[in-house]
């Protein structure tokens, strides 16, 4: 386990729910997807590590994820990734995304 923190530090995060839009082949050495996503009223673009391993781009279209917004944009390659898509590791450490299991709407934040 981390360090224990206060609740601030979580508060401080800007945690939504977003639809993806649009997925394509990102231009990065190692392969990963470009996703669009619509946080309602921002529109984010994630650089996704490791997803095309279990996601088609087609299955992703439309899916609601989790991402943080308000980190500060981490280049990647020659790609620039604005939102941080939450997952979790399998047992091979690829990304499993954090998806709602029932339609929520999209662009709320989370609690």
């Amino acid at each position: 386990m981390k360090t224990l923190t206060d609740f601030a530090s979580f508060d401080a995060l800007d945690i939504r729910v977003g639809r993806i839009v649009k997925v394509e082949d990102a231009q990065t050495r190692k392969p990963t997807y470009r996703m669009t996503i619509d946080f309602g009223s921002e529109i984010g673009i994630k650089v996704s590590c490791g997803a095309y391993r279990h996601y088609t781009k087609e299955s992703l279209v439309g899916k609601l994820i989790i991402g943080v917004v308000n980190f500060i944009p981490k280049k990647m390659g020659t790609e620039m990734s604005e939102v941080f898509v939450l997952g979790v590791p399998n047992d091979a450490s690829e990304a499993i995304y954090l998806m709602p299991e029932r339609e929520v709407s999209f662009g709320v934040a989370v609690f």
